[in-house]
């Protein structure tokens, strides 16, 4: 009967994941309602009686392998380039946000201090996985976008650190006859948890650059060194092994020239497994008692945490900076907390229930309703807000190419020369550097990926071209960004006919396969530019029409038709139109053609007219 609950909680993972896809919002919403009506309203759940004493193993290694994959995205090197706002945020702001939450908690709610100062210090934590949904929709301005999605990137394993670092201490007041014994087993507690940390890094740092462990065992070794360091750790000094395996990680992600890219991507699908079944398990040994005993109160609790914590934590850290004061009241109005805080939380609920501790029981419900309440509210009001103040983006005017080999480069360098922002991706570092070398912005690694989420400019972004020579990755994107934006602003370049035969591709895939019409196959423009072919600017005009264009032009490869002058003091964006098989509308009068053109050809036009002036053979 087990095996069954275990089969209905892993599909019931993937459906909440799959409405939340299709509807564009966070999945820990689905997620944490697929676990209320599965325990507390129906009782069809009961994790407790599902896993008996297996209950805090499993979720306590679960949340280490959590906090272990978000701690691999945090370089120190990265740390110096996101601003003063930032670091504040992760510094000054995380701990006035952790004040202000634990003694209303403490006064308002009369928690049991121990509990009051850990729920402070788990809901500081926000992430990315409920931030990044959130911006894509709202698409506010730069400044708050970086610094908002940066917050939820730094402050996911700095902000469970800290928590792991008041859990610790404030388990451990008491436990001596005198206030030096708590302080010697607090710095035990630090020196066993940083020291396993920098021991398990080292190790398999040593392993995998001196290839003493094959490259097929990277992903499964280092799932084990995880396992065995938390419990190692946790052996040797009580609840000490988060810590370790949060150092593991940080560790880890600071090596320079370390391969750990599969490892990454590995983590980061294993992490949605474990967050998606964790947070239906958590959400499901919620008491609707535990939930009715949240009295009167509460309110004015979620309302210290939205309108006095929020606000506090950015006027400190903004303090003394240039940032308009719109946008510091976007920022103090958006702070959902995720499934970090809630698989955290949960964790040290656990360990304080067990201390019988007073009160711990209500830390668990007390996070549920701070995420739902933050989640909800501000996913409906972010939005009309960024309006209202008039911080929200221009339509986006990005275009994002799925490939950086020499066909995609000259194709961006083209588009940037008539003033369309580009950005590429591509997985091989080799062709993101040459893309850089050019001046084009360039993503290292798959664009749909939980990384890229985080890394790209996706709230800029209207239209995507998948230019790689590989039609896996083509395919991948196609897929990935038709839903993500919208089928009809999403293009791939042909495969040739025998590979759509001997393929089985997806509907999508196939229909969006029409980029620059029946000869702008890649082997076939990687040729042309090869041999020295440009992409190049002609204006339709009524001296010289469509028709002429390719009377002159009859070797040239059409890809782009712009409405919209190119000018450097002009803000907006220029109309772009790909060519393709199915195209319906001729270029007209006063657009520009971007084409290739062929390399023995150069065409000389009349900057007024655009009508050619005279042709030359290169040299």
């Amino acid at each position: 009967m087990s095996a069954i609950f275990i089969a209905g909680i892993a599909l019931c993972s993937v459906l909440a994941q799959w409405v939340a896809w299709a509807f564009r919002v966070p999945a820990i919403l689905f997620l944490l309602l697929t676990g209320l009506i599965l325990g507390p309203f129906s009782g069809v759940l009961e994790p407790d009686a599902l896993l008996g004493d297996l209950l805090f193993p499993v979720v306590s290694l679960s949340v280490a392998v959590i906090l272990f994959e978000g701690s691999l995205t945090l370089h120190f090197r990265e740390l110096k380039g996101i601003g003063k706002v930032v670091r504040n945020l992760c510094s000054i702001g995380m701990i006035t946000t952790c004040l202000v939450i634990s003694l209303s908690a403490y006064w308002i709610l009369e928690l049991n201090w121990r509990v009051a100062a850990v729920l402070g210090a788990v809901l500081v934590v926000t992430g990315p996985t409920v931030i990044a949904p959130l911006l894509n929709s709202m698409r506010p301005n730069q400044d708050i976008d970086r610094i908002l999605r940066w917050e939820g990137i730094v402050i996911d394993p700095i902000g469970a650190l800290f928590a792991v670092l008041v859990f610790e201490a404030v388990m451990l007041v008491g436990q001596g006859e005198v206030l030096s014994h708590t302080i010697i087993a607090l710095f035990k507690t630090l020196g066993v948890g940083l020291t396993i940390g920098v021991v398990a890094g080292w190790l398999t740092t040593l392993l995998i650059r001196r290839e003493w462990l094959p490259f097929e065992l990277h992903k499964f070794g280092i799932l084990a060194l995880v396992l065995i360091s938390f419990t190692v750790s946790n052996h040797l000094s009580h609840e000490s092994g988060l810590l370790a395996v949060t150092v593991f990680g940080i560790w880890l992600a600071n090596q320079d020239e370390l391969e750990i890219d599969s490892v990454l991507e590995f983590k980061e699908d294993l992490s949605m497994i474990l967050i998606s079944s964790l947070f239906i398990l958590l959400a499901a040994r919620l008491q609707l008692s535990d939930l009715m005993m949240l009295h009167s109160d509460v309110f004015i609790f979620l309302a210290i945490v939205l309108f006095v914590a929020r606000p506090a934590c950015i006027a400190i850290s903004t303090f003394k900076t240039d940032l308009p004061i719109k946008s510091r009241l976007v920022l103090a109005w958006i702070a959902p907390r995720g499934i970090v805080a809630a698989a955290v939380g949960s964790v040290f609920a656990l360990s304080m229930v067990e201390a019988g501790i007073a009160d711990a029981e209500k830390m668990v419900p007390l996070i549920f309703t701070v995420i739902i309440v933050t989640v909800v509210l501000q996913s409906l009001t972010a939005t009309p807000l960024a309006k209202l103040l008039k911080v929200r983006q221009p339509a986006p005017n990005t275009i994002l190419i799925i490939g950086a080999n020499h066909v995609a480069r000259a194709i961006a360098r083209g588009l940037k020369d008539q003033n369309i922002p580009v950005h590429l991706s591509d997985p091989a570092w080799e062709n993101c550097k040459m893309a850089r070398m050019d001046g084009l912005p360039c993503y290292y690694g798959n664009p749909q990926s939980e990384h890229a989420e985080r890394y790209l400019p996706l709230t800029t972004i209207r239209s995507v071209l998948a230019l790689s020579p590989n039609r896996h990755h083509n395919a991948l994107g196609v897929q990935y960004f038709s839903h993500l934006l919208d089928e009809k602003d999403v293009f791939s370049l042909r495969s040739s006919t025998n590979h759509a035969k001997a393929n089985k591709d997806s509907a999508t895939f196939l229909s969006r396969q029409i980029l620059f019409g029946d000869n702008g196959a890649y082997a076939r423009l990687s040729s042309l530019i090869a041999k020295g072919g440009k992409v190049s600017a002609t204006r339709i005009s009524e001296e010289f029409s469509w028709e002429q264009y390719k009377d002159v032009n009859s070797e040239a490869i059409p890809l782009f038709i712009l409405n919209g002058e190119k000018s450097d003091d002009d803000d907006s964006p220029i109309k772009i139109r790909p060519f393709t098989t199915n195209m319906e509308k001729t270029p007209q009068v006063g657009e520009r053609i971007v084409a290739l053109q062929p390399p023995k050809l150069s065409v000389l036009k009349d900057p007024n007219s655009g009508k050619p002036k005279e042709t030359k053979e290169e040299k």
